[in-house]
């Protein structure tokens, strides 16, 4: 995303307030992405069904259909993922950018096929529900899952006002077309999410593949035993399963959840508060794309440009440090600017239960799951860097922390009772955040020491 960062680093240039506006809002909206506006454009619908008396029960299953299509897509893409991330940046890297668009369409055939043939098993041996709502739920998912493939490729392009638009039509006309269909009950809601996921996923595309050249049609290269990572399949697994792990165990939990349509069930009392928290999420990953993506990307390259150039130590000293000053400054930033909006959020929170109609019961869990949410984007930046210097061990064990400590605090939340709910995923994502911290606090202690070691030991393997 750092291409996305420089360019809106212009505006931060400008030295004035709307400059200043102007970057941390475009910042927000694309790193947010899909996730936000997702949550945003159902809770739209919802309103809008609610306030035209569509049925209550259809508005529900609506909103269950897509939370649960948002989070398996998201578990499923993550094998795939940072694998064919990690595979675009060597080729880039190499120069080699005519097989950019060749490696993109197999992973989309890819993606398409085993998301696919996944949600026909789920249709033939699952669910037991009308043909045209599991047809269109197939749909769906095969759908997102190809964005979350294709969203890796736009966020790295500078053409920000591009995407904005893109995103902009594109869940305008999900939210319309879903207010237009309503008459149709569920499958005319699913309908028109559909078809404004497929208008979004398209125009990605056509943002996407003019930027590199097309002499051939498909390819598979990302799939070769030499170009993966495996290390990095398991990462993207553990980090989508362990943001999603604590919803499944509420939703799978008698006590905690109900049935809604088919096999999905819903968590009345949890998934509202931590949606709702979520929206924090924008101010902080404002930050992490204007100061970790940018500062400390142009810091880090500027470090191993000069390792790789032979530098003199007294340089390469002085490069390290500004890289490590730029993550600190970073890192410090995102605490900041998240607190400033958790302090806001919370203390606006009794006008927010209100406002939305919801139960004052809401609450407390709202105010716990707006400090998980805080602490997650200060995972997130701390991840990132690992991924920067190349420290895939420690991201690994820095996920799979995530995923086994959600899991176990949620449940054990579940087990204290109802004051405790939500306990679990903010206890989960801070202890993370921590580890994280002291992973890559280790990693920067002595940064040019390590490089010069690595860099000993692989010239000594090839």
């Amino acid at each position: 995303m750092a291409g996305i960062g420089f360019e809106l680093r212009k505006y931060l240039d400008d030295d004035s307030f709307t400059g200043t506006f102007k970057a941390y809002g475009f910042a927000g909206l694309i790193s947010a992405g899909p996730w936000v506006l997702s949550i945003l454009g159902v809770m739209l619908i919802g309103i809008v069904a609610i306030s035209q008396k569509v049925g209550g029960i259809e508005v529900q299953q609506f909103a269950t259909s897509v939370t649960w299509i948002m989070g398996t897509s998201l578990i499923l893409s993550g094998l795939l993922q940072l694998v064919f991330t990690r595979y675009v940046a060597d080729r880039l890297f190499e120069g080699k950018d005519h097989l950019i668009n060749p490696n993109l369409f197999g992973a989309l055939f890819l993606t398409t096929l085993v998301s696919g043939g996944i949600g026909v098993a789920l249709m033939i041996y699952v669910f037991r529900e009308t043909f045209s709502y599991e047809a269109l739920m197939v749909a769906n998912f095969v759908t997102l899952s190809n964005i979350w493939i294709v969203v890796i490729f736009v966020a790295g392009l500078k053409k920000f006002k591009l995407i904005l638009l893109s995103f902009f039509i594109g869940y305008t006309a999900t939210v319309l077309l879903s207010i237009l269909l309503m008459p149709y009950g569920l499958n005319g809601l699913l309908a028109g999410m559909l078809t404004g996921h497929a208008l979004l996923l398209f125009m990605m595309l056509g943002i996407v593949i003019p930027e590199y050249p097309v002499k051939e049609s498909v390819r598979m290269d990302f799939l070769r035993r030499r170009e993966i990572f495996p290390v990095l399949i398991f990462v993207g697994l553990f980090y989508n399963l362990g943001i999603w792990v604590d919803k499944f165990i509420f939703w799978y939990t008698p006590e905690t959840s109900e049935a809604i349509i088919g096999p999905l069930r819903a968590s009345l009392i949890y998934d509202l508060p931590i949606f709702l928290a979520y929206l924090s999420i924008i101010p902080g990953m404002a930050v992490f794309l204007l100061r970790i993506e940018t500062d400390f990307a142009e810091a880090y390259d500027g470090f191993f440009t000069a390792v790789r150039g032979n530098a003199s130590l007294q340089e390469i000293e002085s490069l390290g440090n500004a890289m490590i000053l730029a993550v600190r400054q970073g890192i410090f930033q995102i605490i900041k600017v998240q607190g400033i909006t958790v302090l806001a959020l919370y203390l606006l929170g009794p006008q927010i239960i209100k406002w939305l109609g919801i139960s004052e019961k809401f609450i407390h869990l709202y105010y716990i799951d707006l400090v998980g949410v805080a602490a997650q984007v200060l995972m997130l930046a701390v991840l990132n860097v690992l991924f920067y210097l190349d420290r895939l061990r420690d991201a690994f064990w820095l996920t799979l922390t995530l995923m086994i400590s959600n899991a176990a605090f949620t449940w054990l939340s579940i087990e204290l009772g109802p004051e405790f709910y939500g306990y679990g995923f903010g206890l989960s994502m801070t202890l993370t955040a921590f580890v994280g911290i002291f992973l890559l606090s280790s990693e920067l202690e002595n940064i040019e020491f390590r490089t010069f070691m690595r860099k000993r030991e692989h010239l000594a393997g090839a």
